[in-house]
């Protein structure tokens, strides 16, 4: 592990846990991710996400997302000891926490299915300690359309054209809470939306660019453009389907260097204050080169032979992240 690695907050946005009977994060477990392979691996501050899948769009089925949502919040937040392993709900705890040598745990909640129509539901999770909302998951919700309908659920290929009156009013109570809003999974035409109604910058936790590999899940240099134009952030992720087209059926042999090729493309279109990286661990997540936290040192090797240094490190791993976070803050109330 290089001196700069070991120097550097390395912050993963977008780790899944198993729900429910989750494993010990305090053991070397079967996840690709628990405290012991973080500690080796450098990566020194995690966001876990309390994901629930699209569901039936009814009354009961709201409330059980919901629960589910809660109860992973909950359990997530319950991960930390507050000495060696602290949960941080603001940048200024992250940060203290990094000084303070010790691995931070966040939480995030997956999918807004989880809110129903509750518009009081982000400053709950907010309470709970969550920093952001993913508006969709795969197939439509009643906030957005996702970038990837779900037919065998009913879904048509657009049903709202893009947010719904209700994601929009979402996205005002995400603001309201703090809570920044995550568009990743999000249709293009919901993304761009999003990005002028809410208030603060939205960013993109998990995904990568069409450009270099055409998949529903990226996205294109018009939304990167418009990233940076309302100060957001696209975090690259080591989902090998994003970064490598492969023919069905085969192994896809993505890499670090792959991830590397598109953070050098949203850079070199958008700027370096607009991009960031994370892992999808445990959601299908995993390259060659950077498998589990273990091997987190990887990624950052591929971006120091492309010639990041230290700065510009620093803020692919949570500089930029940071920033975000402290204008989601800011913007609250």
């Amino acid at each position: 592990m290089s001196d700069i690695h070991s120097a550097t907050l390395c912050l993963d946005t977008h780790i899944d846990i198993r729900w429910p009977e989750p494993p010990d994060p305090l053991a070397e477990g079967p996840m690709r991710v628990d405290f012991p392979k973080m500690a080796r691996g450098g990566m020194n501050a995690a966001i876990f996400i309390a994901y629930v899948s699209q569901g039936k769009r009814d009354a009961a089925g709201h409330a059980a997302a919901a629960e589910r949502a809660e109860a992973m919040l909950r359990h997530i937040r319950a991960r930390a000891d507050g000495a060696a392993h602290r949960f941080c709900a603001t940048a200024d705890e992250l940060e203290a926490c990094f000084a303070a040598g010790a691995l931070a745990v966040m939480s995030a909640v997956e999918n807004g299915y989880a809110m129903g129509h509750d518009l009081g539901a982000p400053a709950r999770w907010k309470a709970l300690g969550a920093c952001y909302l993913t508006l969709t998951h795969d197939g439509h919700n009643d906030l957005s359309d996702s970038a990837r309908p779900r037919p065998q659920l009913g879904d048509a290929p657009e049903e709202h054209g893009g947010l719904s009156p209700l994601g929009r009013a979402a996205i005002g109570a995400l603001n309201r809470a703090g809570m920044l809003v995550d568009v990743s999974h999000v249709s293009k035409q919901g993304m761009l939306q999003a990005a002028e109604v809410s208030r603060t910058p939205i960013v993109a936790t998990h995904t990568a660019c069409r450009a270099l590999c055409d998949h529903p899940r990226g996205i294109d240099d018009e939304q990167l453009d418009v990233l940076r134009r309302v100060g957001g952030l696209a975090q690259i992720t080591a989902v090998p389907a994003f970064l490598r087209k492969v023919p069905d059926g085969q192994r896809n042999p993505a890499s670090v260097e792959d991830m590397a090729d598109h953070v050098d493309h949203a850079v070199n279109r958008i700027g370096l204050e607009h991009v960031g990286v994370s892992s999808d661990f445990d959601g299908g997540g995993a390259v060659e080169g950077w498998q589990n936290a273990a091997e987190t040192g990887g990624l950052s090797a591929a971006l120091l032979r492309r010639g990041y240094g230290p700065r510009e490190l620093g803020l692919l791993w949570s500089g930029n992240f940071i920033r975000l976070l402290r204008q989601a803050e800011a913007a609250a109330g």
